[in-house]
């Protein structure tokens, strides 16, 4: 817009002498661009010739004090690039650098794109408005068209319950109450198959391995469930499911067990083990961090190994879904800034296949 006023005003510089002395200015005029063409041809005397900004600048200007039939004679260029040159100027008025080859509204920031599709995949209830209102109340000014055509563009369903809560969803939204049970195998140095049951708190990751035998029945299964009952006490009335396979072994009598806490018992799909993902991981570090370092004698070695893996489990091994504590803190970590001045202990389990570490007091 600066350089547009600059350019207007050179014009009406130019004009002033044949307005108010009435003189011939189309020759002087003349000669004031053969000047500055000679001063453009010294400067790139090894080159083509290049007009730069205010060459371009100064011949548009003169070009309004010669007749228009005499500018293929006195111009070094046609008066097409002449008129493209002063046409360039003039709309420099209506022309804004910060928006120069950008049309229509600013772009929506990905950093925002990317929380609009956080708040619609965290809450399937939520509508394009609603995740416009809780954008607002963070302090984003976005409208609900924007964030229409957000959700629209990464197909996601606009209708208030998109697909209804998946398996997932449901277990993490009541991880609190839920508890699980799963079968696993062990087998001994001699080739014996022994069988454990294993009980995990979905809400702190609290394992309870309750006992081994090498013939599991329905009896043993529901004896398995009271332990565990009375292991737990009262901290059973803060669970509300109980997330099970469909094998034989958990008869009536085992549901009946926790239906008597006011629990509902789930029964995973047949042949989906990602239905209860949470203890076939706890199994598998089981497995993987004790059970494939250690040669098991008998089950009364097992019911050893297993029980000292469980309290190591609970009481000093780290969870990412805890933040790195163990299941049995609710604590934060201690905090050793000098390295130097502390001892770090090391006790060994089970014969030092796991290694618990501790700074001494």
């Amino acid at each position: 817009m600066v350089v547009s006023l600059l350019y207007r005003a050179a014009r009406t510089m130019l004009s002033l002498p044949a307005v108010l002395l009435r003189l011939d200015t189309a020759r002087d005029a003349e000669l004031l661009v053969l000047r500055h063409e000679n001063s453009v041809l010294r400067r790139q005397l090894k080159g083509p010739v290049r007009y730069e900004w205010a060459d371009r600048f100064w011949l548009s200007a003169l070009s309004s004090r010669i007749p228009h039939r005499r500018w293929a004679d006195v111009f070094p260029v046609t008066p097409g690039t002449l008129l493209a040159w002063h046409r360039k100027l003039i709309a420099m008025k209506w022309d804004y650098p910060a928006r120069r080859g950008r049309t229509g509204r600013p772009p929506t920031a990905a950093a925002l794109r990317k929380l609009v599709l956080r708040l619609a995949g965290e809450n399937p209830r939520w509508g394009h408005r609603r995740i416009q209102g809780e954008l607002t109340r963070l302090g984003h000014a976005i409208a609900p068209s924007t964030v229409w055509e957000i959700l629209n563009a990464a197909g996601i369903n606009l209708a208030p319950r998109r697909s209804g809560p998946s398996w997932r969803e449901f277990l993490t939204a009541q991880a609190q109450g839920i508890i699980a049970a799963h079968f696993f195998h062990v087998d001994t140095m001699l080739g014996k198959r022994l069988y454990a049951m294993a009980f995990l708190e979905h809400g702190t990751r609290r394992l309870h391995i309750t006992g081994v035998t090498a013939h599991p029945t329905r009896a043993w299964a529901t004896q398995q469930a009271r332990n565990l009952a009375a292991q737990l006490g009262m901290r059973m009335q803060s669970l509300r499911f109980m997330l099970r396979d469909r094998d034989a072994k958990y008869d009536p009598s085992f549901d009946a067990v926790f239906e008597a806490e006011d629990m509902d018992v789930l029964l995973s799909a047949p042949r989906a083990p990602r239905m209860n993902a949470h203890c076939e991981r706890v199994i598998g570090t089981v497995r993987r961090e004790a059970l494939d370092h250690v040669l098991l004698m008998n089950e009364a070695h097992a019911r050893q190994v297993l029980a000292d893996f469980e309290r190591h489990y609970n009481t000093h091994r780290p969870h990412r879904a805890r933040d790195q504590k163990p299941p049995h803190s609710s604590g934060q970590p201690a905090t050793v800034h000098d390295l130097d001045s502390h001892r770090l202990l090391r006790t060994r389990i089970l014969g030092g296949a796991i290694n618990e570490y501790r700074y001494a007091a």
